[in-house]
């Protein structure tokens, strides 16, 4: 696919359990990025430089860091020697404290890395973690302003379309890890290293599986969580799954109340009695999942299950040990980390958010690809460095992996990427379906289709595929 939108304003037992815990969960749940994990909460980094050092490429891309002689108190956020960002996450919320932690992890990671080499043109970065705590976005993103921080690189904050009024109204341009809203996603001064636009979806799974398994193909149902994302992600799916060849059932489709169900067998039987055999389940992989499929196999039922890359987490691998979940098959848009040994740019994240005292995971990935694509297009300004010019320079990027992290994307035209592979548990170890060659990703055009329908006309996106609602008038 080519586009040429070169605008740089766009996108260019689980009773109990509490609410909170499910619309963390639920961020990755819409698109492109594993569960967070909760060993810890981060802390803020102020991007200390240590000697510079020899450029050092990432993956397949030429380093952005470097000394320099740039100059000159540019714009909000840049001074003669140095350059503001913030960063941060939803870590610290009470209901999963430390969670999304290693994308702050992976952005303080390249921070150092970055200043090691002499900053970008000679800048020293400063790093400023801001901490949302889910509930806390709109003080997060004021405080960022008040900061006068140059841009926000590698944030991932689950609540994003209440930050919007805020954002915009100081003109705070975003490089996030990951965007949940329709406001977001879609918005204004806004480019995603992994895009995942409202209406455009990434269908590899679905194609894969209907090639695979055309018979349980026709009989696919869904089952979701009751909240706006999940319910977000079903129409998406209801809307492009059948262009490569899903048939969905009708009257299957069943919703999971946001706090869990005490007792998830009358939804598992409804499904069984619908006769499906592929189930699209778009939720948390646990406590939720791994609830349901005990119950769906104390009813001897065990369909294949289709879901997003939020199940790609080793906690739900640990938990596998019997094997329940040895026909769910989850989407990835990333080389999978267990087969970094044969991709460059997975080591070189693994190698350098490590060294930094960090953890990793399929959101760290996605983190340190929107920190290079920032510094890419910040490096490109050369010593005239304003948030008009990084926002023009990242949104004629047409071709975007981040070094060998994931598949291609045109992130200039915020259309995500036809690469996907699939993968699924094999007891406790994941291991890759498709494709066959281990640690690759299958590219092809018709893997990303158009979204159309209510979920797209909801939040009335202009020609130009943004959504203007709260840009300052």
């Amino acid at each position: 696919m080519t586009y040429a939108s070169t605008d740089p304003q766009r996108h260019t037992s689980n009773q109990g359990e509490p609410m909170r815990r499910f619309m963390l969960a639920l961020t990755a749940c819409l698109l492109v990025a594993s569960a967070c994990s909760s060993s810890r909460a981060p802390s803020a980094s102020s991007g200390t430089t240590t000697t510079a050092a020899a450029a050092a490429g990432f993956g397949s891309l030429a380093s952005p860091c470097g000394t320099g002689t740039a100059k000159g108190a540019t714009d909000v956020g840049v001074s003669d020697t140095e350059i503001h960002i913030g960063y941060g996450d939803d870590a610290g919320f009470a209901g999963l404290p430390g969670g999304g932690h290693e994308m702050s992890d992976a952005v303080k990671a390249l921070v150092k890395w970055c200043n090691d080499q002499g900053g970008i043109n000679g800048r020293k970065l400063i790093g400023t973690y801001y901490d949302a705590k889910i509930t806390e976005i709109n003080n997060a993103v004021t405080q960022a302003c008040a900061a006068k921080e140059f841009m926000l690189v590698g944030e991932g904050w689950t609540l994003d379309s209440t930050q919007e009024p805020a954002r915009l109204g100081c003109g705070l341009p975003a490089f996030p890890t990951y965007g949940v809203s329709p406001q977001f996603t879609n918005g204004p001064k806004m480019i995603a290293a992994v895009p995942n636009p409202v209406d455009q979806q990434p269908v590899g799974l679905a194609r894969w599986y209907a090639q695979t398994h055309p018979d349980q193909a026709k009989k696919v149902a869904t089952i979701e969580i009751n909240f706006a994302a999940s319910l977000d992600t079903r129409d998406k799916q209801r809307s492009t799954w059948p262009k490569v060849g899903m048939t969905f059932l009708d009257a299957c489709d069943q919703q999971l109340a946001l706090t869990g169900e005490p007792d998830y067998k009358p939804f598992a039987q409804k499904l069984k009695d619908c006769g499906a055999e592929a189930v699209s389940f778009i939720a948390t992989p646990y406590p939720v999942f791994e609830n349901f499929l005990e119950a769906a196999d104390q009813l001897g039922y065990h369909p294949d299950y289709l879901v997003e890359a939020n199940f790609y987490d080793q906690q739900f691998a640990r938990w596998n040990t019997n094997d329940l979940a040895k026909t769910t098959y989850v989407r990835i848009g990333d080389v999978p980390l267990e087969y970094a040994s044969t991709n460059k740019a997975t080591a070189d994240y693994i190698r350098i958010v490590k060294a930094n005292g960090g953890d990793i995971s399929d959101l760290g990935i996605h983190a340190a690809s929107a920190f290079l694509l920032w510094a890419t297009a910040t490096k490109a300004c050369g010593a005239t460095v304003t948030r008009a010019c990084v926002l023009q320079k990242a949104a004629a990027v047409h071709d975007w992996n981040g070094g060998g992290l994931s598949g291609k994307a045109d992130v200039g035209a915020n259309a995500p990427s036809p690469c996907e592979a699939v993968v699924r548990l094999d007891k406790t170890q994941w291991t890759q379906a498709y494709p066959t060659a281990a640690g690759t990703l299958h590219c092809e055009t018709g893997n990303v289709q158009a979204v159309s329908g209510p979920v797209v006309d909801k939040v009335h996106l202009g020609a130009d595929r943004i959504v203007h609602e709260f840009e300052a008038k």
